[in-house]
């Protein structure tokens, strides 16, 4: 992959005021890039605009040396070190809240909220199984969370990756101890989700099927293993496993 992202997206309106001040500092990354401070959307310049989503994806402090390379790969060192000043300037001239720096590093301001983190907040206590989970931790997860859509830099890619793997895990978790629960209704929202987000995921289809027998719907357990058998076989050529059809043989002849 190339260092540099091809983005077509709508900028929120430029803010009126010369910095940000005064107001909680929110920036999104779900569905797209955008902050605000005391909710009005603010510009951001593009390069400050992805080292500020880096920073806030790395949340740690990071070397500057590492950021450089990463952000501008086909650059030389030294323009990289340039370029990287450059975008620390301009968020400074945002707000010297938005980064904390050092010589060596740099971190996101520790105002900044992102809700990327909240959303991975949700994921690991939905998936601690010492914590019930909570209904506004269910609706957070169960809700669209595209990762910074159109940015397709190798950096931005993991981290879709990586947080795309938490949900459908967290996903399949929620609709397995909501169907021991008997909360049936956000038991198949949750499953629905996962196979809508990965259609050929077994082990979201048999999260979900067993919710349909749980609930006592063997006609929608069949209709979801059927639909599942036919995307398998036509998209990968492959069967179900063992320990699916076991899952849906007793109700019928599959």
């Amino acid at each position: 992959m190339g260092g540099h992202s091809v983005r077509h997206r709508t900028r929120p309106a430029p803010s009126h005021r010369p910095a940000m001040s005064g107001g909680r500092i929110t920036l999104s990354l779900l569905g797209g890039f955008e902050l605000r401070c005391g909710g009005h959307p603010v510009s951001v310049p593009l390069s400050a605009e992805r080292l500020l989503a880096f920073a806030a994806l790395q949340n740690r402090p990071v070397n500057r040396s590492f950021v450089a390379g990463t952000l501008w790969p086909e650059t030389t060192d030294e323009r990289a070190a340039a370029n990287l000043r450059s975008a620390l300037w301009r968020l400074r001239r945002l707000s010297p809240d938005l980064v904390e720096t050092s010589p060596e590093r740099f971190r996101l301001g520790n105002g900044t909220a992102v809700d990327a983190h909240k959303l991975t907040a949700s994921i690991w206590r939905i998936l601690d199984p010492s914590e019930e989970p909570a209904t506004g931790d269910i609706l957070h997860v169960c809700a669209p969370s595209d990762l910074l859509p159109g940015w397709y830099e190798d950096w931005v890619l993991i981290e879709r990756e990586r947080l795309r793997q938490l949900r459908l895990h967290a996903l399949e978790t929620l609709c397995e101890r909501l169907t021991a629960t008997r909360r049936f209704g956000l038991a198949v929202e949750a499953g629905l989700v996962a196979v809508q987000e990965e259609p050929l995921r077994e082990s979201a289809q048999r999260a979900l099927i067993r919710t349909h027998l749980a609930e006592g719907n063997p006609a929608e357990a069949i209709r979801q293993y059927r639909r599942f058998h036919q995307a398998l076989v036509e998209e990968l050529g492959l069967e179900p496993s063992p320990e699916m059809v076991d899952l849906v043989r007793t109700i019928t002849v599959v």
